[in-house]
C-alpha cells in the first residue's frame, strides 16, 4: 500500500492527520467499547435473576393449574380462563445505553383483582384464583424477560460491532497509515542526502572553475609582467 503513495510533505502532514484523528476514534471506540461490556455485564446480571424468577414463576403455575384441574376438573378451569374479558395491553417505548436503543416494554391489565377476572367468585375455588395469580405473575415475568433478553441481543450486536470498529483501526488502518509514513519519511530523507550530495557536487565543481579562473588569471597576469620587464 505503501507504494502507492507520493512521497511528498503534502500527503506526509494529511497522514499525519489522518494518523491523530484514528487514534481519536480508536480512544473514543475502545471507551465506547468497554462502556457497553459494563452495561452489558450488568444486563447479564439482571437477566440471571430474570430467568430464575421466570422459571420459579413458570413450575409455580404449572403446579397451581395442575392442582386446580385436579380438584375442579378440567371444564370448571377452561370455564374460569373463557370468562375473562379484558385482555393485557402491552405499549412499547424505547431507551438509550450509551447510544444503543433498547425496548422497553410497560404492561397494563396483567395483574387482576377477583372481581376483573369476570368469572363469579362464588363459583369457583381458591385453586382457580391461586392458579389465575400464578399465571399473572408468570406472563409478568415472561414480559420482562422478553425486554432483558431483547436489551441484551442489541447490547452484543453493538459490543460486536464496535470490536471490530477497534481491531479495523488497531490492525488494519493505523498500521497501513504508520507503514505510509515510515515509507515517505525514507524517500524524503533520501532525497534530502541526494539534494545535498547534489548541491556538494555543484559547489565543488564552482570551486575549480574558479580556481581554474584564478590561476588562468594568476598567469596571464606574471605573462604580462614578464612581457612588461622586458
Amino acid at each position: 500500500m505503501a507504494k502507492d503513495v507520493k512521497p511528498t510533505r503534502k500527503n506526509l502532514m494529511q497522514i499525519e492527520d489522518r494518523i491523530e484523528l484514528s487514534e481519536r476514534g480508536h480512544d473514543t471506540l475502545e471507551k465506547k467499547r468497554d462502556g457497553l461490556i459494563m452495561e452489558f455485564m450488568d444486563i447479564l446480571d439482571q437477566a440471571q435473576d430474570v430467568r430464575d424468577d421466570l422459571d420459579d414463576s413458570y413450575d409455580r403455575a404449572q403446579e397451581a393449574i395442575n392442582m386446580a384441574r385436579a380438584m375442579e376438573g378440567d371444564v370448571a378451569v377452561r370455564g374460569a380462563a373463557a370468562a375473562l374479558k379484558e385482555h393485557p395491553e402491552l405499549t412499547t417505548q424505547s431507551k438509550n445505553i450509551m447510544g444503543v436503543v433498547v425496548p422497553q416494554i410497560d404492561s397494563t391489565g396483567v395483574k387482576k383483582s377477583l372481581d376483573e377476572r369476570g368469572y363469579g367468585v362464588m363459583g369457583t375455588s381458591a385453586r382457580i384464583d391461586e392458579a389465575a395469580d400464578a399465571y399473572e405473575e408468570l406472563i409478568e415475568n415472561i414480559i420482562l424477560a422478553a425486554e432483558v433478553e431483547t436489551a441484551m441481543k442489541k447490547m452484543l450486536e453493538e459490543i460486536e460491532t464496535t470490536k471490530r470498529r477497534v481491531n479495523a483501526l488497531e490492525f488494519k488502518l493505523l498500521p497501513d497509515l504508520h507503514d505510509n509514513k515510515e515509507y515517505i519519511e525514507q524517500k524524503l530523507e533520501e532525497q534530502e542526502r541526494e539534494e545535498i550530495f547534489r548541491m556538494k557536487k555543484i559547489k565543488a565543481k564552482k570551486e575549480e572553475e574558479e580556481d581554474a579562473i584564478a590561476a588562468e588569471e594568476a598567469e596571464k597576469s606574471d605573462a604580462e609582467r614578464l612581457t612588461a620587464d622586458d
